[in-house]
């Protein structure tokens, strides 16, 4: 039997309905709502050819360039804030709770484990930072035994996953104590702007839109028991926080670095040179 012939407008339910059929339900569910959108969308903007064929091109090239360090499909769902939409859908959490924020294209997995206090900055340059507080549940109860999985970019705004190097560089993973308590020590970080040498930067540089970011550390926990949680911590007075290019800021993660001259440390150390203390108290959601 001949498939009878396709128009402007039996296409979409054509379409819809063979996509349909996939065996799982969750499947056929987002692939038919993708079709849906994505023919409302050619309708809506009148969709040309060679428009399509540059979509296209753009997609090719955003996969061309990305590899095992480089993530660029995840740079182009953060700028476009579909990250953090995905993000704020799927963490509705209480008040009380850390926010979360987006994972950002630079994490590595892997990080080494470090002793609290100990600097994940291995000598870089930059002005001495102490990140300290406690991870504990809404309840207060501490969180004994969390691990805080820490990543930053260094005083040129330059991530590890963005260098040509076989050692770990400014990540690390410290382990809350008995009482909940952390304790890291790395530099204080810099803003700075997403890579512009490739599809995503070139599009955005198409545009008024800011490719800056204000000056934050990653952290990322998963305790059992307690909903993950995937955040930032941004340094309070610096720029770019009303114009963060992936929307990932919150006023709730917003902290005062306040510089500190030589002294006792909070790990019980001491510095020959000024540096910057940091508190911030992790607040997880217990699961379910």
């Amino acid at each position: 039997m001949t498939q009878p012939t396709v128009t402007e407008d039996t296409i979409t339910d054509t379409a819809v309905a063979r996509w349909a059929t996939a065996h799982d339900p969750r499947t056929a569910e987002l692939m038919t709502a993708l079709v849906r959108h994505l023919h409302d969308f050619a309708r809506e903007t009148r969709l040309t050819e060679d428009e399509w064929m540059a979509a296209v091109r753009w997609l090719t090239a955003t996969g061309q360039i990305s590899d095992d360090k480089r993530a660029e499909f995840i740079l182009a769902s953060d700028v476009l804030g579909l990250s953090m939409l995905v993000v704020q859908q799927n963490h509705r959490l209480d008040p009380a709770a850390t926010p979360a924020t987006v994972l950002g294209p630079f994490h590595i997995d892997g990080s080494p484990e470090k002793a609290s206090g100990e600097d994940m900055s291995d000598g870089l340059p930059g002005d001495p930072l102490f990140v300290h507080g406690s991870v504990r549940a809404l309840d207060g109860t501490p969180v004994t035994g969390a691990v805080l999985d820490v990543w930053q970019s260094d005083a040129d705004g330059t991530y590890e996953a963005q260098l040509d190097v076989d050692e770990a560089r400014l990540r690390a993973k410290y382990t809350t104590g008995d009482d909940g308590r952390y304790c890291l020590r790395t530099i204080a970080p810099l803003g700075y702007a997403i890579p512009m040498d490739g599809p995503v930067g070139d599009l955005v540089s198409r545009t008024d839109i800011s490719p800056m970011r204000p000056a934050h550390i990653h952290f990322l926990l998963a305790v059992p028991g307690y909903e993950p949680l995937i955040t930032h911590l941004f340094r309070e007075g610096t720029e770019f926080l009303d114009s963060d290019v992936v929307f990932g800021v919150k006023r709730e993660l917003v902290v005062g670095f306040t510089r500190r001259g030589p002294g006792p440390t909070p790990d019980g150390g001491h510095s020959e040179v000024p540096w910057y203390e940091a508190r911030y108290d992790l607040v997880l959601q217990p699961a379910g």
